[in-house]
């Protein structure tokens, strides 16, 4: 069965501590011109409004900074993945930084508020960090502790003003289900950039984690298949991809690139393969930022990898 794709554009980054990432999406839509594909042509899409105004304002609270414009973004980005799967669609968002990935699960789990969802986490980091924990105040690092429930107060660091707590408790709440994930449902991929109160909740909960190493070491379809086997007992799947997981031999375009990732091919092979699972009823690509880039290579990476798992549809 051919599933209808809706692309869901997010060109925000105020979640970002570099600028750039909200011109991502407009920089994989010009490398797909250049690559002379019709993809933007021939699927429906649609802009979520965003936020950036704010990048000019004041940051507010140092440990969640810009949360009142997060809190926009992720109920936007929530209202319309949903609206996107209560048609039958299937939601390809393509989006800035990462923070609003929590919109992408809040959005999930308002159409299926039952089942269990299963995450798998492409990225450098593990984004589990809260207001209390956060070493930058960014909150691109966070998508997965609101998703979670989580605020970490055993490795708690920073003091809160009253406003962040409420506006923090808003963000995990948001479509009034928290936890809309659990820990075991959850697998981090290539994960290789962790601060301490991330690696404590990491070990304490025994999250699946899949380094690169290991990846090369089993291979990418056997790494595929372990993944979707261990995420099993779910009755549906999310997969987000962070371009930060690539290496950045490949391309630095993006905000926060660490050593030690993911090959462009490696990667094109994961999603096209995890794609294909009936379980998969969403996915993402988060941080393209081609101020940071050469000849804009990671945006053309992200398209390739993205034709990749969308042509993997039509071969299921």
């Amino acid at each position: 069965m051919t599933k209808t794709l809706k692309i869901i554009e997010v060109k925000s980054e105020i979640g970002a501590g570099t600028r750039g990432a909200s011109l991502g999406v407009d920089a994989i839509k010009i490398a797909a011109l250049d690559f002379g594909s019709r993809f933007f042509k021939k699927h429906k899409s649609v802009e979520v409004p965003n936020e950036n105004h704010l990048l000019l304002e004041s940051t507010g609270s140092p440990f969640a900074k810009r949360i009142s414009g997060i809190l926009t973004m992720v109920e936007r980005v929530s209202d319309q993945v949903s609206e996107t799967l209560s048609k039958g669609e299937f939601p390809v968002v393509l989006a800035g930084d990462h923070s609003t990935a929590a919109g992408t699960i809040a959005g999930i789990k308002a159409v299926h508020p039952k089942s269990k969802l299963g995450v798998i986490w492409i990225d450098a980091h593990a984004d589990l960090h809260s207001p209390y924990t956060t070493p930058s105040g960014n909150m691109h690092g966070m998508p997965l502790a609101m998703a979670l429930d989580e605020d970490n107060l055993e490795a708690k660091v920073n003091k809160l003003d009253q406003e962040t707590i409420n506006y923090w408790y808003q963000l995990k709440n948001v479509g009034k289900i928290a936890p809309k994930i659990n820990y075991q449902d959850l697998v981090l991929i290539s994960a290789r950039d962790m601060e301490r109160p991330e690696e404590m909740l990491l070990k304490k909960h025994k999250v699946k984690i899949v380094t690169t190493a290991e990846l090369r070491k089993r291979g990418v379809e056997r790494t595929v298949i372990e993944t979707l086997q261990y995420l099993e007992h779910c009755d549906i799947i999310y997969v987000s991809f962070d371009v930060d997981s690539l290496d950045p031999t490949a391309s630095r375009g993006t905000g926060t690139p660490v050593a030690q990732g993911l090959t462009e091919r490696e990667a094109g092979k994961l999603m096209s393969g995890l794609i294909t699972n009936q379980k998969v009823c969403c996915f993402e690509i988060v941080e393209v930022n081609p101020t940071l880039d050469r000849e804009n290579q990671m945006a053309e990476h992200a398209f390739e990898i993205l034709i990749k798992a969308t042509n993997a549809f039509r071969n299921e």
